[in-house]
């Protein structure tokens, strides 16, 4: 069972894809200062590749209408409203066309998470580089970026209605784009592909909700995940019954991830290098002193027995701590021992592992009594030989069989309900240490 495009009429959003913007930005050059500051994130648009994802999705038409509506804007109330309204309509327009509420625009099938990247860059850039007739210091301009993002990630739509179950699923942009800008990642097209749509379980139909998050430091840092997450986590009317972080992981392989560690490390979208603890914004709820690792309440061990697809569904237990009184990280199989330090959970120590502690704490934070934790899906791969072009049959063929079988599991888990105390299940230790997940 799917549901319409939400809060947007669909014969609307099909004007604003149809109608035939120019391809460069043309007339309203000089509206925008291109040797402004941008990021290393917007920069990338200057590849071929971006701008090929963009055509032959037709997102490129969004993009420039953006631009060139922009340019009209002469008061800074309007403007707050207009990239409000603009970040909306670019998600739901995404979402719509992912489900199949829309044709498509182009020749990039449908589910592709990679047009709605590409274009809130755009978009964002546009921002960065708008030079109104009215004065917009360094800190408005943030704002509406922020406001932009916020629309146009879903962060500020989610609905909870009365008399269904209720499910909170965030996915993630594509990264690690140096090593190669075709990425696509599944995350992200499994968010479109859910939001708005009612699964039917055996506890009944349950409403799934979804966002995005970037896969940079500095937002989560700030606290976007807490304050996504806080209304719909925290006992009261918008609780949901179940939420699920998910992010690309190893190749050919679904792991339920048993442990979220307080700690990370590496280098984000923007070329940004962390190595240190987690912590958390102090306007908003944690735990003190916060835990080095904490656990997930999701039906591992019923999803894991379940025949939900193609790819094999494992129960992650392993993570990397520092014992109490040692140094050094060791791994350990079967889940982390008292009073040591985390350095890696079971996602790793990247932002997956990130989103999975964050929400994961502010469960417990709360008090909320309910499942809740991290998903890594297979790695989405091209197809044998391809190296350059931007999809091919076994890509795409990935991502739906990818999509299809999260879906099922996401299914097996509102009917199973929520996890016992993990520290009392039986765990069988790995022989050796798993790869790190790619994300």
């Amino acid at each position: 069972m799917r549901l319409g495009v939400r809060g947007v009429c669909a014969a609307a959003v099909f004007t604003l894809l149809a109608s035939g913007f120019p391809a460069t930005a043309g007339a309203v050059d000089s509206c925008f200062e291109p040797n402004a500051p941008t990021t290393v994130e917007q920069r990338r648009l200057d590849n071929d590749v971006a701008g090929e994802i963009l055509r032959r999705s037709g997102f490129d038409r969004i993009a420039e209408k953006f631009q060139q509506e922009l340019c009209g804007i002469d008061d800074h109330d309007d403007a707050k409203r207009f990239v409000r309204s603009e970040g909306k309509r670019l998600w739901e327009t995404t979402v719509a066309r992912a489900q199949g509420h829309l044709p498509a625009m182009g020749d990039l099938p449908a589910d592709d998470d990679r047009p709605l990247y590409w274009a809130r860059l755009h978009m964002t850039r546009s921002l960065a580089r708008w030079q109104p007739g009215f004065e917009l210091g360094p800190a408005e301009r943030a704002e509406l970026v922020a406001s932009f993002e916020r629309g146009s990630r879903g962060q500020n739509s989610v609905k909870a209605p009365a008399g269904v179950k209720r499910v909170l699923v965030s996915g993630f942009d594509p990264f690690q784009l140096d090593t190669d800008i075709r990425r696509s990642n599944p995350s992200g097209a499994v968010a479109l592909a859910l939001d708005g749509t009612v699964l039917d379980t055996p506890s009944g139909p349950a409403r799934v909700e979804t966002v995005m998050f970037p896969v940079l430091w500095e937002p989560f840092e700030r606290g976007v995940v807490e304050r996504t997450f806080l209304p719909h986590v925290r006992p009261g009317p918008e609780q949901v019954d179940l939420f699920a972080t998910v992010s690309q992981g190893r190749p050919e392989r679904f792991d339920i991830e048993r442990w979220n560690g307080r700690w990370h490390e590496g280098i984000d979208n923007n070329r940004e290098l962390r190595g240190n603890v987690i912590t958390v914004p102090p306007e908003l709820p944690t735990l003190d002193p916060p835990p080095e690792f904490v656990p997930t309440t999701q039906p591992y061990a019923e999803i894991v027995a379940a025949d939900t697809g193609r790819f094999p569904v494992f129960d992650n237990t392993q993570v990397t701590e520092i014992p109490r009184g040692e140094t050094e990280p060791v791994i350990r199989p079967d889940g982390p021992t008292p009073g040591s330090q985390a350095r890696a959970g079971g996602g790793g120590s990247y932002l997956s592992n990130e989103v999975a502690y964050r929400t994961t704490l502010l469960r417990d934070a709360v008090g909320a009594e309910i499942p809740g934790g991290h998903v890594h899906t297979p790695i989405l791969e091209f197809g044998p030989g391809n190296t350059t072009e931007i999809t091919d049959p076994a890509f795409e063929a990935n991502r739906r069989d990818i999509n299809a079988q999260f879906r099922t599991i996401l299914t097996v888990a509102v009917g199973a309900g929520t996890a016992g105390d993990p520290f009392q299940q039986s765990v069988t230790p790995r022989s050796s240490p798993l790869p790190p997940p790619s994300m």
